[in-house]
């Protein structure tokens, strides 16, 4: 098995010890990801719109330095701090996905790294 580690500057850096992806042959695995502005590597200050929409647009650029985009995810794992928040969630998410959705779980959790209120990991396939 070819196994890659998968770095753009374009997400946030990892604020632990892992990757922001590992390709596994035809396979990409994309750890959970925050609402960090990778430009500034600080939490955006925002409603869960907004916090939702930068998570989206960090895994946005992990699925594009591997070559794919959100039609080639197949798995998703959506985690929030409040059920409440669920449907705003579901919004922004479904924005970014044209067709045959991915499987996915959405988990309410007792917290998250820098007081996140959503994180969201995927896998994708070529």
């Amino acid at each position: 098995m070819e196994k890659t580690v998968l770095q753009t500057p374009h997400a946030p850096s990892p604020i632990g010890p892992y990757s922001q992806a590992i390709q596994a042959n035809n396979l990409l695995f994309i750890s959970g990801q925050i609402a960090i502005d990778p430009a500034t590597d600080q939490m955006i200050k925002g409603d869960i719109v907004e916090e939702t929409h930068r998570v989206m647009q960090n895994l946005k650029a992990i699925l594009a330095a591997a070559g794919m985009d959100f039609q080639h995810v197949v798995k998703t794992t959506i985690f929030i701090l409040d059920m409440q928040d669920f449907s705003a969630v579901n919004e922004v998410y479904g924005k970014y996905f044209q067709e045959s959705f991915p499987a996915r779980e959405t988990v309410q959790v007792a917290g998250l790294p820098r007081g996140a209120r959503v994180e969201i990991s995927m896998v994708a396939a070529k």
